[in-house]
């Protein structure tokens, strides 16, 4: 008798505990010392950097030798995900002679969206997007702009992010805008696609926001970490990389992001972060140099560990097996 209490009080503890559901949570180790991405690096501008879903295709913006405007989209492949990127190319057929910049994907990587200054556009800069009918293609189709009063304005609209709710499939697109009516300098906005299929009106999104300059965001595919482009107070640079998470999508996000620790940030411009699609591998934007000054921007990464929820649950399984067994006297 005593035995069965006892077994009934541990199963009550093991049931009761927090995180102890089968749900496929997962949680991440700390990021790893930050390093250039040398093979995509020159002695001009290069930021801004996205990840296709294999790893295989980055995406970044250069003023590099061979750029057609101020700015332009260039990309670049690799063969497998621990190589070095090859050639940067460039992306002739969507850029333009003004700037054209800070390009994301859609998640099944059909559709490319970016920022452009170009003269046919709403106001001083904005949303725009490209359609390609193969994903492993860079046939890209003649871009059109996001509509102007619900997106775009004639203010300056910078800095797209596509997220897709995994719970609905509502898609969201978030940007950073110095409309009016915003807390401070840019703030972020974000858009929700409607029934219609199009894109309605950009609302200010005030967890991401402050008084300060707030652009280009990344959230995590499951909808529970963001990342945030900032020059807030309390920073470690002019522009660092914040970050908010959640405990589910049914959660609201932190009133405030807080800053995200060196040596991910620096005394100078860290920003414009991007996750490889697992959440273990961040791409930035970084103006640090070697001798620790502030110089041109390049394409920087780190890297993290991930730790599934189900191997905790695994162990704390077998340790209540074993305590089972010992006290019945099967071992």
């Amino acid at each position: 008798m005593r035995r069965s209490l006892i077994l009934l009080c541990l199963l009550a503890s093991y049931t009761a505990t927090p995180g102890t559901s089968p749900r496929r949570a997962e949680t991440f180790g700390n990021w790893s010392t930050p390093f250039p991405v040398a093979s995509l690096n020159t002695d001009s501008n290069d930021m801004y950097a996205v990840l296709s879903k294999d790893e295989l295709t980055v995406y970044f913006t250069s003023d590099r030798q061979g750029t057609i405007g101020m700015e332009d989209l260039w990309y670049a492949t690799r063969d497998s995900a621990d190589a070095a990127w090859g050639p940067a190319q460039n992306m002739s057929g969507i850029n333009s002679v003004a700037t054209d910049s800070l390009p994301m994907l859609s998640y099944d990587e059909h559709v490319m969206f970016f920022q452009s200054t170009r003269a046919e556009g709403c106001g001083k800069g904005d949303i725009w997007m490209t359609r390609r009918r193969d994903k492993r293609s860079q046939d890209w189709e003649v871009p059109i702009k996001l509509g102007c009063d619900t997106v775009n304005t004639g203010a300056n609209e910078t800095a797209p992010a596509f997220f897709e709710n995994p719970g609905t499939a509502e898609v969201t697109l978030y940007f950073g805008s110095d409309r009016t009516g915003g807390l401070g300098d840019y703030d972020v906005y974000a858009s929700v696609v409607g029934e219609d299929g199009y894109f309605g009106p950009g609302l200010l999104v005030s967890e991401f926001s402050s008084p300060k300059r707030d652009t280009r965001i990344f959230i995590r595919k499951d909808g529970l970490e963001a990342f945030i482009t900032s020059s807030r107070d309390t920073g470690q640079g002019l522009i660092d990389i914040w970050t908010s998470t959640r405990e589910t999508l049914s959660d609201p996000w932190p009133p405030a992001p807080i800053d995200v620790p060196s040596p991910i940030n620096s005394k100078c411009d860290d920003g414009s972060p991007s996750l490889s699609r697992d959440g273990t591998t961040l791409y930035f934007f970084s103006n640090r140099t070697a001798g620790l000054e502030c110089g041109n921007r390049d394409i920087w990464y780190a890297t993290r560990e991930k730790i599934k929820q189900e191997n905790a649950i695994e162990g704390m399984v077998n340790t209540f097996s074993q305590m089972v067994a010992r006290l019945t006297g099967n071992h």
